[in-house]
């Protein structure tokens, strides 16, 4: 059985006139009120896509990979892809086999799945190199699935073009008191120098602890076992 309908109005509630139950001089006062904000207010949004918005510092948009010297300053610790609430990122390491590089290991290849990407920043909290930070980017249109995974290519950006961000990270993590410049300790990157001849250098001038971090003279833990454990003799390190 329908239900019946039942008055609500209460006692203090006044009644509609006839032009107010057409509705329609209330619809035209207010296209009224619109035309006349529209004429005499000034302009308060943007033309996209003939303009575009230009965020501020803070803004977290795309993460990208920053670029130094035509390579990645990413040391390939895979924190990044560790603290990845989605599950977004992933990379592959190799070692570096440059001499002259002060890194051990670097990406061999460097995906983001931009679609599961929730551009939370956590990648960028937890890199040691700020080599990984989020830009400005916030326009990102696929036409398929394949095109939403970027790879170094995509993803490598120049320094020169991510100072903004670099400097609102330095002075967000680095709170200054009574306006003294931060000044950078060279030693707070000592995890990704190598046992090599430049390190030996530092150490005997402006570094001497790295002495005590890459320089020891103790032989590793594993020197003399194998994969199973056992004691291995010279003769099977040749």
């Amino acid at each position: 059985m329908p239900g019946v309908p039942r008055n609500t109005k209460s006692d203090n509630e006044r009644d509609l006139s006839f032009w107010e139950r057409l509705y329609l001089p209330e619809i035209f006062k207010g296209l009224g009120y619109s035309f006349r904000k529209l004429v005499k207010e000034p302009q308060y949004t943007t033309e996209y896509p003939d303009e575009l918005w230009n965020p501020p510092d803070s803004y977290r948009g795309r993460p990208v990979l920053v670029e130094e010297e035509g390579k990645p300053r990413c040391v390939s610790c895979n924190l990044c892809a560790k603290a990845c609430p989605p599950m977004a990122i992933s990379m592959q390491s190799r070692e570096v086999e440059d001499p002259s590089s002060s890194k051990e290991r670097e990406p061999a290849w460097f995906e983001i799945n931009m679609l599961r990407c929730i551009y939370c920043g956590f990648c960028e909290e937890v890199c040691p190199e700020e080599a990984i930070v989020m830009s400005k980017e916030y326009d990102l249109t696929f036409q398929g699935r394949s095109e939403a995974i970027f790879g170094l290519e995509q993803l490598l950006v120049p320094v020169e073009r991510l100072t903004d961000r670099l400097e609102y990270l330095e002075d967000y993590r680095n709170p200054q008191e009574d306006d003294e410049p931060w000044q950078h300790r060279e030693d707070n990157n000592l995890h990704s120098l190598k046992d090599r001849r430049h390190v030996r250098e530092l150490a005997a001038s402006t570094m001497p602890a790295l002495n005590n971090t890459h320089l020891r003279r103790e032989p590793p833990i594993a020197a003399g076992k194998t994969w199973t454990g056992r004691e291995s003799s010279p003769d099977e390190h040749g």
